[in-house]
C-alpha cells in the first residue's frame, strides 16, 4: 500500500509545484501545464515541445472551459495515461 501512497504523493507534489506560479495555485495555466509536461512527462509523451499538441492537451483537459486545469482535470489525463501504460504492458505479455 505504500507504493500507491508514494505514487498518489508524486502526482498531488507534481501538481503543486507548478499550479500558481501565474496566479491561482489550484489550477495549472496553459504554461504551467507545458512545463509540467515537458518536465514531468516529456520521455512519456514525447511531444511535450510541440506547441500544437500541447494546446490539444489543455483543450482536452479544460472541460468547464475557464482556461485553466484544475487537479481534477489533471487526474483525468492520468488515470488516461496509467490505462494507456496498462493496456501497452499486458500486451506485451
Amino acid at each position: 500500500m505504500s507504493e500507491v501512497n508514494t505514487a498518489m504523493a508524486l502526482l498531488i507534489n507534481a501538481f503543486s509545484k507548478y499550479a500558481g506560479k501565474e496566479g491561482d495555485q489550484h489550477s495549472l495555466s496553459k504554461a504551467e501545464l507545458k512545463e509540467l509536461l515537458q518536465n514531468e512527462l516529456g520521455e512519456l509523451l514525447g511531444k511535450a515541445n510541440d506547441k500544437a499538441a500541447v494546446d490539444r492537451i489543455f483543450k482536452e483537459l479544460d472541460t468547464n472551459q475557464d482556461n485553466s486545469v484544475d487537479f481534477r482535470e489533471f487526474g483525468r489525463m492520468i488515470f488516461s495515461l496509467t490505462v494507456m501504460c496498462h493496456e501497452y504492458f499486458a500486451s506485451k505479455k
